[in-house]
């Protein structure tokens, strides 16, 4: 029986939250039956599917900070280098036996849109879509994106299926944003975005998925949307399956953490930030299992 999914926000640096929230939930005992992440939560849902979100620890996000620090290091060489360096043993990732992992992406599925995402034109349309989102339009997204779910469940959509083989791939086209990551991202020869402009915490596609409790991670206070339009917001309850969200309790740009830049002392203050929220979820999560 499919019983509880963690499923995990995009945020850049401020993922450092969610790694947090990870770690002390992994230290309470809670585990759960899957794990879904979205961009920057890739590679630390990742080790928490395994059981070790604590072992990857946040030296994890001051190496990436120190390298964007550095002349001619831009977002994808970070993104790149932390797939390649940081993500955790793939024997035991696709084990049989560990829980279901899923990644959510943006797939492009028109050639116009193709020709601009994929191109020198990446960085332009990038930009648009900022502007977009802060209009909350979008009409560009509904014609040509669509969110797919990478997942190393066998059962689900083979054509989706996440391996030993395209990890890699897969992990960079989620966290690709178009108006600051320079290289392009395919999977299987298709190209893909972010996953943030379709998906931002693929909490109720877990439901979707048939999980039947959800804990959401978000790396922002106050209302937690479904993708950075802002359109539609992830509620407490949907298709009568709960929905625990966990936030932090202000924006991380107080405590020196910004989507891509940040300071040690910020990113350290997050994480730990995030290790007192998970706290406070698990003893709250302990006394309801117990009543």
């Amino acid at each position: 029986m499919k019983k509880i999914a963690i499923a995990c926000a995009s945020g850049s640096f401020k993922g450092a939250f969610v790694h947090g929230v990870l770690t002390a939930l992994e230290s309470a005992g809670i585990r759960a039956n899957a794990y879904a992440a979205a961009s920057s939560s890739v590679i630390t849902t990742a080790w928490a599917t395994i059981g070790k979100a604590k072992e990857l620890g946040v030296e994890y996000w001051l190496t990436g900070m120190s390298l964007l620090k550095q002349e001619n290091i831009g977002m994808s060489k970070i993104a790149l280098g932390g797939i390649k360096n940081f993500s955790p043993p793939k024997l035991e990732l696709f084990a049989k036996g560990t829980p279901e992992y899923l990644i959510a992406a943006s797939a492009v599925i028109t050639q116009a849109a193709a020709s601009e995402t994929q191109s020198e034109k990446a960085r332009r349309m990038g930009r648009k879509l900022l502007i977009s989102a802060a209009k909350k339009d979008r009409s560009w997204v509904n014609e040509h994106l669509q969110l797919h779910l990478f997942s190393t469940c066998h059962d689900r959509d083979s054509e989706l299926h996440l391996n030993a083989d395209n990890f890699e791939e897969v992990a960079y086209a989620s966290t690709r944003m178009l108006h600051a990551w320079e290289v392009p991202a395919w999977i299987a020869n298709k190209p893909y975005i972010d996953a943030s402009y379709t998906c931002i915490c693929p909490a109720i596609e877990m439901i979707e998925a048939g999980y039947k409790e959800v804990i959401a991670i978000s790396n922002e206070p106050g209302i937690f949307y479904r993708d950075m339009f802002q359109l539609e917001e992830i509620p407490s309850n949907y298709q009568d399956t709960k929905i625990h969200v966990i936030r932090p309790d202000v924006d991380t740009r107080e405590l020196g953490v910004d989507f891509t830049d940040a300071t040690k002392e910020g990113l350290v203050a997050v994480y730990q930030h995030g290790i007192k929220k998970g706290e406070q979820f698990a003893r709250q999560f302990e006394m309801k299992s117990i009543t």
